[in-house]
């Protein structure tokens, strides 16, 4: 997670810099914050200032919130808005770098040079950034758990029971109410009788390393593996 963290909290730095940069532009003088935006339509000092504020309540948010996901989630949000809006520049026929809420650089007369390079990287790195630790994210371990967490929780609201087939071990979730009533696996196509959970056991596939969750009663079938599809022996944990 330390890469993530890393990410959210540049990317607060970033655009945190990027609103107070737009604020100063906003309060200027310059004529060109008189002329109308391009895309949204509106003078281009109100747009500045929108976006600015936009860009500050994210970075507040990476740079103070708890919440992982809600982090990502604006940051990719931001990051989605921003290829939108080059895209309706591009089909509009504009130059980003003209007089457009798309440039830092181009107000503040630092388009030029060492300044103006890094400067036009910060929008890739932002883009690129977002999309690559929402995936990080998405597979890591913590967000594993916490989704089926929650599907858990779901679950149990909706009054659903989760059984583990005893011929190829995969999970089949039924209602309370159809508890005992035969049907067919949907993972083996086995006949299986539906019944109340009993206690499970878990091991480690020593061919894929991953975990597996059986009934205690199908201790010692052999069964494919649910993850690399392995034939394995289901043994009691040491």
């Amino acid at each position: 997670m330390k890469p993530i963290k890393f990410f959210v909290y540049s990317a607060g730095g970033i655009l945190l810099a990027a609103a107070l940069i737009r604020f100063l532009i906003a309060v200027g003088n310059a004529p060109v914050l008189t002329l109308p935006e391009p895309v949204l339509g509106v003078p281009l000092r109100y747009a500045v200032l929108l976006v600015g504020g936009i860009d500050l309540a994210v970075a507040l948010i990476c740079l103070f919130g708890k919440q992982v996901n809600l982090q990502l989630g604006c940051l990719a949000w931001l990051a989605t808005n921003f290829i939108v809006y080059q895209v309706g520049l591009f089909s509009m026929h504009y130059n980003p770098q003209a007089t457009s809420i798309g440039s830092l650089t181009d107000p503040l007369h630092l388009s030029r040079g060492t300044t103006g390079v890094i400067m036009g990287f910060l929008p890739l790195y932002l883009v690129l950034g977002s999309y690559w630790v929402c995936l990080m994210f998405w597979f890591s371990k913590d967000a594993r758990i916490a989704r089926l967490t929650a599907t858990q929780q779901r679950d149990t609201a909706e009054g659903l029971l989760k059984m583990f087939c005893p011929a190829c071990g995969g999970h089949v979730k039924f209602a309370t109410q159809n508890t005992g009533q035969q049907i067919t696996c949907p993972h083996c196509q086995s006949a299986i009788t539906l019944c109340k959970p009993d206690e499970t056991l878990k091991m480690t596939c020593v061919l894929c390393s991953e975990h597996i969750e059986f009934p205690a009663h199908a201790l010692g079938q052999k069964i494919p593996c649910p993850h690399c599809t392995k034939v394995i022996t289901l043994l009691k944990p040491a």
